[in-house]
Formats: C-alpha cells, sequence, structure tokens
C-alpha cells in the first residue's frame, strides 16, 4: 500500500495542504484574538471615557457615587481617585494589583482621551484604562477601569475551540477530496502501466483512448503511438525476414538444382557450360544480396562508416555518367548528362557513387527502347541537387510511399532480372540521410519517375 503511486501522490498533497491550511488558520487565528482582544481593551477605554465626561460637567460626590453604583452591576470595576492619587470611590473592593496599576500611573502623563496603562492580559489578573478628569484645565482626579482577564481568556477559549473544530472538519474534508484527487490522476498512470507491461511482453495491441488534452493525455496518445509502431516494425520484420529467406532459398535452389544437373555423367557439355555460367550468376546475385543485407544491418547498429572527403561533384558524376553510358546505349535508350557548373562537396565519394550508379540502373531497366534517362547537377541556394529522371512505365501512386522501404517492389511478380532485390532504394535513402541530405521520388504512370537527391553544399547537415 505504501508504496502505491496514489497513496505517494495523496501524502504529497496532503502536506502541501497542511502547510497552507495551517499557516492561513494560524494567521486568521492571531488577527481575530487580536482583534478581539482589542475589542474588549477599546471598550473599556471608552466606558471610562463616558465616566469622565459625566463627571467633568458634575464632578459632586452625589455623581461620583452614581458611577460606582452602576459599575458594582457590571462585570467591569471602576475606581475615581483625585488628584493626588487618593481614593474617592470604588465599585468593587481593591486588591494589590488594582493598588499597584494606580500607583504605577500617578507618575505617568495621561493623554485626555484615556490610555490602556495595563494591556498584558495573558499574565495579569486585569486589564486596565486610565481616563482622566480635567474640569477648565485644571486635573481634579482619574477614573480607573478594571477588566478582569478572566473573561479575556474565556473569549480566547471560545474562539480557540471554534477554531479547532473548524481545522477537524477543514483536515477531513481535504483528506476526503485528496483521496478522490490521487486515486483521478493515478488511474491514468496505472493503466499507461498496464500498457507498458503489456507492451514488454510482446503484446502490442495497446490503445489508451483517452480525451484528455494535459500531460498524461500527451503520455497515453504516445504509448499508443508507440504501440502502433511496434505493432508495425513486427509486422515490417516479419515481411523483411520472409522476404530475405525467399531472395536466399530462391538462388540456393538454382545452385543446387544445377549442380545436380552437372553432377550427372550424362550431361552434354554445352548444358554443363550453359548451367556453370548460371549457377556464377546466381552465385554472383546471392553474393550482391548479402553485401546489400551486411550493409543494412551495418546501418541498423550505427557501424555504417562514411568517410568523408572534398570532391568536385561535376567530376564524380562525369565519370559515372561516362561509365553508364555502354549499357544505355546497348539498351537503345537515350542519356544525357549536366552538370551546370562546378561544385566541391564533402560526402563520401564511394557512396554517393553507389547511390547515383544504382538510381541510374533502376531508370535503365524500366525504360523501354527510345526512351530517355537524364542526369542532372543543380544548385539552388545552399542546396545542391542531383536529379536522374526516366521516360519508363511510371510507379503506381499507391506504391511510391514504400519504394525506399527495404525488400519492397513495386511488381511482387517481377523477375530479379527487372526488379533487383528491392534494397537498392533503402541503402540509397541511409546513405543520403547519413550525408544530411533527403532523396525524394515523384512518378506518373506511363511517363515515368523523378527521383531528387538534395544535399548541402558543405555536406554536413543535420549529421
Amino acid at each position: 500500500m505504501f508504496n502505491k503511486l496514489s497513496f505517494k501522490i495523496g501524502i504529497l498533497f496532503f502536506v502541501f495542504f497542511l502547510i497552507i491550511e495551517a499557516f492561513l488558520f494560524f494567521t486568521l487565528y492571531s488577527n481575530l484574538a487580536n482583534d478581539r482582544i482589542e475589542e474588549v481593551m477599546e471598550n473599556l477605554l471608552g466606558r471610562g471615557n463616558t465616566h469622565r465626561e459625566v463627571l467633568e460637567r458634575n464632578f459632586q460626590t452625589s455623581t461620583i457615587e452614581h458611577v460606582a453604583i452602576m459599575e458594582s452591576a457590571s462585570d467591569f470595576a471602576v475606581v475615581i481617585t483625585d488628584e493626588a492619587g487618593e481614593l474617592l470611590v470604588n465599585s468593587d473592593p481593591i486588591n494589590k494589583e488594582m493598588r499597584h496599576i494606580i500607583d504605577r500611573v500617578k507618575e505617568e502623563k495621561i493623554p485626555k482621551n484615556g490610555k490602556i496603562v495595563e494591556k498584558r492580559w495573558e499574565e495579569t489578573a486585569f486589564i486596565a484604562t486610565d481616563s482622566p478628569i480635567v474640569i477648565d484645565g485644571k486635573h481634579e482626579g482619574n477614573v480607573f477601569m478594571f477588566a478582569d482577564t478572566d473573561n479575556v481568556k474565556k473569549i480566547i477559549d471560545q474562539l480557540s475551540d471554534q477554531f479547532l473544530m473548524v481545522s477537524i472538519i477543514t483536515i477531513s474534508l481535504t483528506i476526503i477530496v485528496i483521496m478522490f484527487l490521487s486515486k483521478f490522476i493515478a488511474i491514468p498512470l496505472i493503466r499507461m502501466k498496464e500498457a507498458t507491461e503489456q507492451l514488454s511482453k510482446g503484446d502490442h495491441r495497446v490503445a489508451l483512448h483517452t480525451e484528455r488534452t494535459d500531460e498524461l493525455g500527451e503520455l497515453a496518445n504516445s504509448i499508443t503511438k508507440l504501440s502502433n509502431d511496434l505493432e508495425q516494425m513486427k509486422m515490417a520484420r516479419n515481411e523483411f525476414l520472409a522476404s530475405v529467406s525467399h531472395e536466399l532459398r530462391t538462388p540456393l535452389t538454382y545452385l543446387k538444382g544445377y549442380a545436380d544437373i552437372i553432377s550427372r555423367d550424362d550431361t552434354p557439355k554445352e548444358e554443363m557450360k550453359e548451367y556453370t555460367k548460371i549457377i556464377r550468376e546466381e552465385a554472383e546475385h546471392l553474393t550482391y544480396l548479402i553485401k546489400n543485407l551486411f550493409d543494412l544491418a551495418e546501418m541498423d547498429e550505427n557501424n555504417f562508416t562514411i568517410k568523408r572527403e572534398p570532391i568536385s561533384l561535376c567530376e564524380l558524376t562525369r565519370t559515372i555518367a561516362e561509365r553508364v553510358q555502354p549499357a544505355f546505349e546497348k539498351s537503345a535508350i537515350q542519356f544525357s548528362y549536366l552538370c551546370e557548373k562546378e561544385f566541391v562537396i564533402d560526402v563520401d565519394p564511394a557512396r554517393l557513387q553507389q547511390v547515383i550508379f544504382n538510381t541510374l540502373e533502376n531508370a535503365r531497366k524500366h525504360s523501354s527502347e527510345g526512351g530517355r534517362v537524364s542526369l542532372s547537377v543543380k544548385q539552388k541556394e545552399d542546396d545542391i541537387w542531383i536529379v536522374i529522371q526516366d521516360e519508363g512505365e511510371g510507379i503506381p501512386p499507391e506504391d511510391l510511399p514504400y519504394i525506399f522501404d527495404r525488400l519492397y517492389r513495386v511488381e511482387k511478380s517481377r523477375s530479379r532480372d527487372s526488379g533487383g532485390t528491392g534494397l537498392g532504394l533503402s541503402i540509397a535513402r541511409e546513405i543520403i540521410e547519413s550525408h544530411g541530405g533527403t532523396i525524394e521520388a515523384s512518378s506518373v504512370i506511363g511517363k515515368g519517375t523523378t527521383i531528387r537527391i538534395r544535399l548541402r553544399k558543405g555536406g554536413r547537415e543535420n549529421v
């Protein structure tokens, strides 16, 4: 229980709210208590000032005694003295503390509006005020008012009891709210935990449907997307393994079959030569396939090395154009080459040459006699574009987004002679992206395909 996320969140919220509530309650309690005490003292001073005003208008023995009689029925005590501090009248018996306060105040200069002369309600038995009696500018006496501090303490005790009750209710409500709040926060997190455990066990059918737009909603959507991506990767891996198995099995079947035929004693010599040629071609195809698979494995493990060096791009592409020209002439396809101006670019020449060769070979294989293929190199601002364009049969729109995927073939029934291994464009994309560039394709059925390779002039973008 104590290790559960909901419990930890609840404790965190509870401590946080408890600190805030304690601070607010302490501040409010202190202010209210001080206000009530101040109110009692001001009332006491106001009562004394009222008696003083009456006595200033009629400072007679009868009036003085009348004031004492009035206060004898109240919770307060009044003591009236003359200008020398001698007792004139008192409503209640005078004890030592009252006498001490009166004697102490004799030497003080009290303002006409009176003064609270004892306010230490927590330490003394009385709080007291002094209102001087001044008639025609002459000090005639003093009106002392006393209030038992037990009454003040009762007021504070009542206030404390009320605050204690409110605190208990508030803390109880806080605990209930926090329990629901922590559950509300923890439930989606628990579901996400269960979903990730499901993913770790290989079950990628995870869907966390949520309408939340906060961080938890974003996390749930990310887990769902991860689940979908893993499922797609699993399917792609299975398809890839199946395709690789097929690609390897086909040449191996040829090799075994023709080797069996050659091993027969009755096989004619001419047929043996033909079968030997086929075995050699299949072995070369198998070697090429394994090399491509090895390159892809290195790319996946980030062991694919790019050896950069500054080169003349026009010189590199011109050399490629000269090398592929005979193959295009043999296929009766018109080939053209254009490089607008000399470019020096920092790339791996062998890898870039591999990409351009592979792309041109694809263009040749998918072009008909009398068609045209072009290789051009251009610069637009800081980008260098290598464009290979053909007038072949084109690629269907539904296949175009996948032509750079591994072992993807536009025509699944196409032979290896025309269709290749399905790895060339995938490797080309990896090579170009490792240079910080991009490779993209556009195509129109019956009109041809265009491959555009973009490289930064420095050759080091996003690497």
